[in-house]
């Protein structure tokens, strides 16, 4: 593959502030998996190094959690709300600084009007049998999260109407008309308990464009309330079933920035149109068992879509921060193709360093290229630049680029400058290549375990460099499937005047051998 035939994406050189839209929101498993110490103890590392604002996922109001108990009492039909679940897994959300993005769904069966479910921990996706009880579970949900989190906090929470109603596998029979009277019940539902609560939909997956702007005719139709609109991106095509796991053919990363520039595109000059738009799942593949989530090309074909997917919407969220997640069953190893950054045990991905470099990179973009982003620190005086730089990877299959060169000028004041590089790619920082050529134990020992978590870190190198008429010159060479962080620092000298490198043996006099 040769420099021309990168992906053509929407890289300028106009300098302006990095949006944090990459970091809005991370995508989750089921809403009650975060009862688990593992899920918690991969929450917190990924806040601690990455540190997003929101966490949405699946299942908040199915079985599994709990909220929805109906009952018989003197031969009449009650119901009663229980939020023992919700309330421990929001406390573990806001005590590790991450708040929720709700997700209104599944349904609960003691509501649904049928049987029919969707994964392995069976969600039901069909509507309520009663709408008035439906609107009765919203509205003491929603009750019940500002008496206890207060209305200032919950405000801040976004709340989407279910999930990828336009697929059947997620909504009966796929019914549009259905799910625009299952938003319009829930968002005036929301709306009843406070006007400045965020909702908003429709939530759909590629592929269905259409419905975007049905959805929005019928909002503006009936003069319903919405916050904002909500999609969904992957790129990848059927699915290639092996036993426990699946390969897909992939487009190339540029079609995910498509998809994000999509709802504008399509509400433009409608009553829709300054919404902000929120793209609530984003992944190459949709499949949870596909074992590209785990590998270095992941995280280079990944890189331009983080540094140019805040220009294109108001958030995108990596579905999903780790692999404890369940939809198609329990994995049957530790690398199994899961969506997470993280696998179960804390082990880093690739694309989990890719985020943790972009946490990592300031707040003023000084140049962005279809193989580099360059960033500098708008506060503290510390004129620390950092580059964020990716080897173009190739979706045919075709042989992958090794050696591909990146060549910049970098201002920075001083004399000189510290370049300290963080790297990952086929061969370094790279624990799903470790784990094969361990023989892919399913379940690691413990000695295994520290090895793949040893594996998996950056490899890193620093060195100093002349600074000449204020600029550093850079000139990166790039491993195959690499992403690289260069964070470049200018050099304060204190070293003492008596310091001489070579009278570190005790010599006498510089050059001379010998002991005193």
């Amino acid at each position: 593959m040769t420099r021309d035939s990168v992906p053509d994406v929407p890289f300028h050189e106009t300098p302006g502030r990095l949006p944090d839209a990459w970091r809005f929101c991370v995508g989750t498993g089921r809403f009650d998996l975060a009862l688990r110490r593992d899920y918690q103890e991969s929450l917190a590392l990924v806040q601690r190094e990455i540190g997003f604002r929101h966490i949405r996922g699946h299942g908040l109001l199915s079985d599994g959690v709990g909220v929805h108990r109906p009952y018989e009492y003197r031969e009449e039909r009650h119901v009663r709300h229980a939020f023992t679940y919700v309330d421990q897994v929001i406390d573990a959300y806001l005590d590790l600084g991450i708040k929720p993005f709700l997700e209104l769904g599944f349904m609960p069966s003691g509501l649904a009007s049928g049987e029919q479910t969707v994964f392995w921990w069976r969600g039901n996706i069909t509507p309520p049998r009663s709408w008035r009880e439906w609107a009765g579970l919203v509205r003491a949900t929603v009750t019940h999260l500002i008496d206890r989190y207060g209305l200032e906090e919950v405000r801040t929470w976004p709340i989407e109407v279910w999930n990828e109603p336009n697929l059947e596998q997620f909504w009966l029979n796929a019914d549009r008309d259905a799910y625009h009277r299952l938003y319009e019940v829930t968002a005036n539902a929301v709306k009843d308990v406070d006007a400045g609560l965020q909702v908003g939909g429709p939530a759909i997956s590629p592929g269905a464009d259409e419905w975007m702007v049905r959805f929005a005719e019928f909002v503006a139709e009936r003069s319903l309330p919405i916050d904002f609109v909500s999609r969904h991106a992957y790129t990848s095509g059927p699915a290639q079933h092996v036993p426990f796991g699946v390969h897909q053919t992939l487009e190339p990363a540029s079609r995910l920035l498509e998809q994000f520039a999509t709802p504008r595109r399509q509400l433009r000059g409608g009553p829709l149109a300054d919404l902000p738009v929120h793209i609530t799942e984003f992944n190459s593949s949709y499949r949870p068992d596909n074992p590209v989530h785990d590998t270095a090309f992941h995280a280079a074909y990944l890189a331009p879509v983080l540094a140019a997917g805040g220009d294109l919407a108001d958030s995108f969220s990596y579905w999903t921060f780790c692999d404890v997640f369940e939809e198609a069953g329990v994995p049957t190893s530790l690398f199994h193709g899961g969506f997470g950054l993280l696998t179960h045990r804390q082990i880093k991905k690739p694309a989990y360093h890719l985020y943790a470099f972009m946490a990592r990179m300031g707040e003023e973009i000084l140049a962005r290229g279809r193989d580099h982003l360059v960033t500098r620190d708008s506060a503290g005086g510390t004129g620390r630049v950092t580059v964020l730089a990716w080897a173009p990877v190739d979706v045919t299959g075709g042989p992958p680029v090794d050696g591909h060169a990146v060549r910049l000028s970098v201002p920075i004041s001083g004399a000189s400058a510290f370049v300290l590089r963080s790297s990952v790619s086929e061969e370094k920082g790279n624990a799903w290549r470790a784990w094969c050529e361990m023989g892919r134990p399913a379940s690691p020992r413990p000695r295994q375990l520290d090895a793949l978590r040893e594996a998996a870190e950056p490899v890193r190198s620093h060195r100093a460099l002349p600074v000449e008429d204020g600029h550093v010159d850079l000139r990166v060479t790039l491993d195959r499937h690499e992403v690289t962080l260069l964070e470049i620092t200018p050099v304060v000298d204190e070293t003492p005047p008596w310091w001489d490198e070579r009278r570190l043996l005790g010599t006498d006099e510089p050059g001379r051998g010998g002991a005193r």
